[in-house]
């Protein structure tokens, strides 16, 4: 049963899932949303307030002016696609406290959550204290 609880706490340290995510952001955690694809796949579309730090490009030099303090959520396209994983990673070498998106911008817009950039979709905004 030990063993049980201990994977589980484990598993919500590592991962969140949308509606953890824009609850966060909503009530004003201290919560940065990395986008860990390329910067072509962001610009067409994504969370809205997150960052572009594509997973190829995560190190000492990119990330220093991120906060130390705060939770990165690293997110990708959804389950196809290991970019989170590989953002957090890197980000988790890096030093920084790091979750992944389960499901990805997927799973954002599959829970009715807006994106932005060209291919933006109108949902439930994300109204946040960042």
């Amino acid at each position: 049963m030990d063993n049980q609880i201990a994977h589980y706490e484990k598993k919500l340290a590592y991962e969140s899932d949308s509606w953890d995510l824009y609850d966060g952001l909503s009530n004003s955690k201290n919560i940065t949303v990395i986008d860990a694809r390329s910067t072509e796949a962001y610009n067409m579309e994504h969370i809205p307030s997150s960052i572009n730090i594509p997973h190829r490009t995560m190190s000492k030099e990119s990330t220093k002016g991120l906060d130390r303090e705060a939770m990165y959520v690293t997110y990708c396209d959804g389950i196809g696609c290991n970019a989170s994983t590989k953002g957090a990673l890197n980000m988790a070498r890096l030093g920084f406290k790091v979750k992944e998106l389960m499901g990805g911008l997927d799973w954002w817009k599959r829970d009715g959550y807006a994106t932005e950039g060209a291919n933006g979709q109108k949902g439930r905004a994300v109204v946040c204290g960042c």
